[in-house]
């Protein structure tokens, strides 16, 4: 009988816990934060999804920009699978934006650590989207004398063209515009138009002809075909 009562016992926390995984996860879904909070920190160390629940607590500070929690959550994360691609991006992303909070001498004591971080999710993931954006414009927003290249930044929108060409191409599009090389970005802005005619290539088209050419005719055509294309999205303040 004490045999059977352990095993209920067990089973029942283990219900318990798969129970708060799943409304953790329902919650998260609906940015009901909090209680997404709640639910994942009920489950225990050693129960099943505990790791997984981690990563979503990691999530949640950093929807809240509760950056120290976040970065202290992706660290355990990272320190426990070394060898997740995923957890070196979320860490060296959340140190990226700690790092946004502070004094730019500050920051700087930052930089090799979301350098490393972020080029590691790459080498371990050959396919990595987000780590390989957030690369490019790493190396597009630091200065020269902290390592900022723009053809290291080109480097990396070259292995995103490879991986999804959209993507390729808006990050190409990126650069070009940060380097204020604006012949150049609206060539690939215009190729990832064509090549993947989302919400999203037109978006950044438009937003470049409005606020970097100041092409507000062009701007609005383009608001004008994307509204064919697209008619459920509401274009009117983009």
């Amino acid at each position: 009988m004490k045999l059977i009562y352990a095993l209920l016992f067990m089973c029942s926390i283990a219900v318990n816990a798969q129970n708060s995984y799943e409304n953790g996860v329902k919650h998260f879904k609906r940015e009901n934060l909090t209680a997404a909070l709640l639910d994942f920190k009920n489950i225990s160390i050693g129960e099943d999804k505990y790791w997984k629940a981690q990563e979503y607590i990691g999530d949640v500070y950093a929807k809240q920009e509760n950056w120290d929690e976040s970065v202290e959550v992706y660290e355990n994360l990272v320190e426990t699978f070394p060898q997740s691609a995923n957890y070196n991006f979320k860490y060296g992303g959340a140190l990226g934006m700690k790092a946004l909070t502070l004094s730019k001498m500050e920051a700087a004591f930052y930089i090799s650590d979301i350098k490393y971080y972020l080029k590691e999710a790459a080498q371990l993931d050959e396919n990595h989207i987000e780590a390989r954006w957030a690369l490019a414009k790493l190396y597009m927003q630091l200065p020269g004398i902290l390592g900022g290249s723009t053809s290291t930044a080109y480097k990396y929108t070259d292995e995103l063209l490879q991986i999804s060409p959209v993507d390729g191409w808006l990050a190409k599009g990126y650069v070009a515009s940060e380097d204020k090389d604006f012949q150049a970005a609206e060539k690939y802005y215009k190729n990832a138009l064509t090549v993947g005619g989302s919400i999203t290539c037109y978006q950044e088209l438009i937003h470049f002809y409005e606020n970097k050419m100041n092409k507000k005719e062009q701007a609005q055509q383009l608001r004008k075909e994307a509204q064919e294309k697209h008619p459920a999205h509401n274009w009117t303040n983009i």
